[in-house]
């Protein structure tokens, strides 16, 4: 997982939120996301092509035949749904329910402006 959303656990003690939030937050180093498969989503996420989805989870806004960019999208994500599962393990609910609260809690906020995210209803928005 990234440093981002790394710091944002430590927001959500600030925010009052639940600590099984913060700690399901902490990747293992198996999961982890490298400097370089950040640096590509994050180019990404500038250029429209990736983008936060409101399920909790990165998506592609536009189609991509980079093969590392789709392996860095998914090693994220296989992280986040991790997490998320420990979350929601620890405050007795569903990851799907975990992933989407994370989302409405700390990732929408922080979702930069002229970027792009998937809402609820499946509409790509621009910020």
């Amino acid at each position: 997982m990234n440093r981002n959303l790394l710091a944002a656990a430590f927001a959500v003690l600030a925010l009052g939120t639940a600590a099984a939030t913060v700690s399901a937050l902490v990747p293992t180093p198996a999961m982890a996301q490298t400097s370089a498969q950040k640096a590509m989503i994050d180019a990404a996420k500038a250029e429209g092509v990736v983008g936060e989805q409101a399920d909790g989870f990165l998506g592609f806004r536009t189609p991509s035949s980079d093969s590392g960019l789709r392996d860095a999208v998914t090693t994220t994500n296989s992280a986040r749904r991790a997490a998320y599962a420990q979350s929601a393990a620890g405050a007795g609910t569903t990851a799907d329910v975990a992933g989407v609260r994370m989302f409405e809690t700390l990732i929408q906020a922080r979702i930069p402006a002229g970027q792009w995210y998937r809402n609820a209803s499946g509409t790509w928005v621009q910020k």
